[in-house]
């Protein structure tokens, strides 16, 4: 070839350039050789399949930890509201008073009860001085009436009616007696259960009542403070997992490092409309109240497995546009195999799909290893499916 080279410039150029295109056309002929050499290695390289890493597929326990945000609330809480319209005569209590259950917080007065009070007393005495009159009455007819021809039956029956209608209206008059005592019952507010006075918006003086401007606020809030429910919303994919008595920790900012415990008591049994989520409530003893209502939690919930099933490197799966997949190599090529996603934590999923085990499962999965393409299968170094 370099022979030709320098018979097509001897022909076609001067004999003085003949010495300096000898030189240039030796190094073009040579530099052209090497130049199709290089293409021809990086076409071979570039034809070559791509190397991943594969890794044999088995079923494992997925035994992980779930970390989800919970909220520390009263076990019991109570807004404490006027039920008659009156003043308030005296308040026993201030925020953070511990308070037992029937003690008295608040005495209020209205003056319209005690009116109607004294006259229901009234109206019951007379009553019962009514009904003792026709009583005494009817008695002395029957006792009459036992000789015969003194007394008729007809005016035996009318006294009889009478003495009736008077006991009537004599248990008539008591309900309404007591239904005025009940009301005036309502002035004396009492704790319904033990715990803490968490707000206070009433001074002696205040009118306050069950309906108008009185009613704008609670005249307490009265929380149980010493025993706490902590609640958390526990995603769809794990409802069902934890069960009641199930342990679980957590922690608070307020104080970093240290842990505490509680137990799974109640499970709502169904899913919330909005979030997918199930309520659990776990009850918290907080006799030193170092623990306050209204605390945020990082609750840490153990994921026991209960049977095997396929757990890869999340990196192991592909969700793309068009599904999720993960990727075996059968025979030198990729296959997408499309799968459903389970629980996730600690870098490992959950897969559910067609597979079985000993399937070689690409470590780095992604949608450029396409669908029956050729690749070249190394095992894995790390991240091995359990």
């Amino acid at each position: 070839m370099i022979m030709n080279c320098m018979n097509n410039i001897f022909k076609k150029a001067p004999v003085f350039i003949i010495a300096g295109a000898l030189s240039v056309s030796l190094f073009s002929c040579g530099g052209s050789d090497e130049q199709k050499k290089l293409d021809e290695e990086n076409q071979a390289q570039m034809d070559q399949p791509p190397a991943v890493q594969v890794a044999p597929l088995k079923k494992d326990l997925f035994n992980a930890s779930l970390a989800i945000p919970g909220e520390l609330i009263p076990y019991q809480q109570v807004d404490i509201y006027a039920k008659e319209n009156s003043f308030v005569k005296k308040v026993f209590v201030d925020v953070g008073s511990e308070v037992s259950q029937g003690q008295l917080l608040v005495s209020m007065e209205a003056p319209e009860i005690n009116s109607q009070l004294a006259e229901a007393q009234s109206k019951l005495k007379s009553q019962e001085a009514v009904y003792l009159a026709s009583k005494a009455n009817y008695d002395r007819l029957y006792e009459t009436s036992k000789t015969p021809g003194t007394i008729s039956g007809n005016d035996l029956d009318q006294a009889a009616a009478r003495k009736n209608s008077d006991e009537a209206q004599l248990q008539a008059a008591k309900s309404a007696l007591q239904g005025i005592l009940a009301t005036k019952g309502y002035l004396d507010i009492r704790a319904p259960f033990s715990g803490v006075i968490s707000a206070r918006n009433v001074n002696p003086g205040a009118y306050v009542g069950p309906s108008g401007k009185g009613s704008d606020q609670p005249l307490f809030v009265l929380q149980e403070q010493k025993h706490l429910r902590l609640v958390v919303s526990v995603p769809e994919a794990y409802a069902g997992v934890l069960k009641e008595k199930n342990k679980v920790e957590f922690t608070v900012r307020s104080m970093p490092g240290r842990k505490f415990t509680a137990t799974v008591n109640r499970l709502a049994g169904s899913l919330d409309n909005k979030l997918r989520s199930e309520r659990l409530e776990m009850d918290v003893m907080n006799d030193n109240k170092a623990l306050l209502p209204g605390m945020y939690a990082e609750v840490k919930l153990a994921l026991p497995g209960a049977d095997s099933t396929f757990v890869i490197p999340k990196t192991a799966l592909v969700q793309s546009t068009e599904k999720v997949f993960v990727i075996k190599v059968v025979g030198g090529r990729a296959e997408w195999v499309e799968v459903q996603k389970g629980r996730e934590a600690n870098g490992k999923v959950e897969v559910f799909g067609k597979l079985t085990s000993g399937d070689q499962i690409v470590q780095a999965g992604n949608d450029e290893i396409r669908d029956g393409a050729p690749v070249k299968a190394g095992a894995a170094k790390a991240n091995k499916a359990q």
